[in-house]
């Protein structure tokens, strides 16, 4: 067998099984709220700029159209957004928050704080996942080109 080819020597089996069990860590915070973790995603970039074109939340999610829109189309039937045509380029759709999308950042508010318990106790984890960061910002801006 070559050991490039052995599961434990995959670094993409590392980033996704994180990825995946993180995900899955989040689930119990979500539930009360009704949404899911790419919902809660777009909801991040809402809160952090409302009325943002479709385009503009595909770029900051690193996500393709085709994946954003039935998610939106999702959260536009529970209430948490609307779209709208674009004023200058009435092909462009603008999404922005509704009432209850607004409300739900005050009830999602601790969310982060919550996940940041998940780690407690474990201090060489928390400065190994803040090292983390940069590293996987590398990684991505490479694999972005």
């Amino acid at each position: 067998m070559y050991d490039q080819l052995k599961l434990e020597n995959q670094l993409c089996f590392r980033l996704y099984t994180a990825s995946r069990l993180i995900t899955q860590a989040y689930r119990p915070f979500f539930e009360p709220l009704g949404i899911t973790y790419p919902q809660y995603l777009v909801l991040l970039v809402l809160w952090e700029h409302d009325n943002l074109p479709v385009s503009e939340i595909t770029s900051r999610l690193m996500l393709e159209t085709n994946t954003v829109t039935p998610l939106l189309q999702r959260m536009e039937r529970e209430g948490l957004i609307v779209r709208t045509r674009g004023t200058v380029d009435t092909r462009q759709r603008i999404v922005s928050l509704t009432k209850k999308g607004h409300d739900m950042q005050e009830r999602a508010k601790d969310i982060p704080s919550c996940m940041s318990k998940t780690w407690e106790g474990n201090h060489p984890m928390v400065d190994d996942m803040i090292a983390m960061k940069t590293t996987l910002d590398n990684i991505i801006e490479t694999l972005k080109r």
